[in-house]
């Protein structure tokens, strides 16, 4: 395995709001996170910090994290706790106004594949030099793309395509969307949508199938391209490569 994450606060945004981390337990079980916080007074870093603080701290308490049944499970336990821990923070907080994060999330071990997400934040599977998008984003040009409302094309321009329909520590109870991938794939990646408002999936994709560049300067070469075009969000990523037979 080789992995990195990486984030950046682009061009335009004066701090940074994303948290990134990817974590590997005692098992050898492989844990992604990206998420993208939101709110005034710098609330979103702190409300994306406590998504990751707290997977990340409850992953590295596990020795393993069990059958994919008791992953989703438990997936599904931590969301519900972070999303208190959220609003009880803005409780807490009244200059918080707005307080909340997007969640996209991977969980690899020996037997299952498993991705998570909350918002707008994407997750991918790169298999045989294609990058496929697992999950589905919680915003409003979305409903209306499923419900042929809109176009994919006009998606892109539409003025309420920032607006998001679900987001952690926006409502009491939030529920995460579970997707089960294939394992034998040969990378994953996660981002916030810094990157994929400023680089299509073909672009995200030549990038990864660079065989010149390491892991590292491939997330850095992804940064660096969304910043030349602008950088109008902060740019999170984790990438994991999985090399031939180490899931088998």
């Amino acid at each position: 395995m080789k992995s990195f994450y990486l984030t950046d606060k682009g061009r335009v945004r004066t701090h940074n709001e994303d948290s990134v981390t990817i974590l590997k337990n005692n098992s050898g079980e492989y844990l992604l996170v990206v998420a993208d916080g939101m709110g005034g007074h710098r609330a979103g870093e702190i409300a994306s910090s406590i998504a990751v603080t707290h997977l990340g701290k409850r992953f590295c308490d596990l020795s393993c994290v069990g059958s994919e049944l008791d992953a989703v499970n438990w997936l599904n336990d931590n969301t519900n706790e972070i999303n208190n821990e959220i609003i009880e923070y803005a409780k807490n907080n009244p200059d918080s106004t707005g307080l909340g994060t997007t969640l996209v999330l991977a969980l690899l071990t020996k037997d299952y594949l498993i991705f998570g997400n909350i918002g707008d934040s994407s997750g991918y599977v790169l298999k045989n030099n294609h990058l496929h998008k697992v999950t589905k984003d919680h915003t409003l040009v979305n409903l209306l793309i499923e419900a042929g409302n809109i176009t994919e094309e006009e998606a892109k321009f539409h003025p309420k395509r920032n607006v998001l329909m679900k987001a952690l520590g926006a409502v009491e109870q939030i529920d995460l969307d579970i997707f089960e991938v294939d394992k034998n794939v040969d990378g994953i990646l996660l981002c916030s949508d810094g990157l994929t408002t400023m680089l299509s999936g073909e672009q995200i994709e030549k990038v990864l199938n660079d065989q010149e560049l390491d892991i590292e300067e491939k997330i850095i070469k992804l940064i660096r391209k969304c910043n030349a075009r602008g950088g109008n969000d902060n740019i999170s990523i984790a990438y994991l490569i999985i090399e031939s037979g180490e899931q088998e």
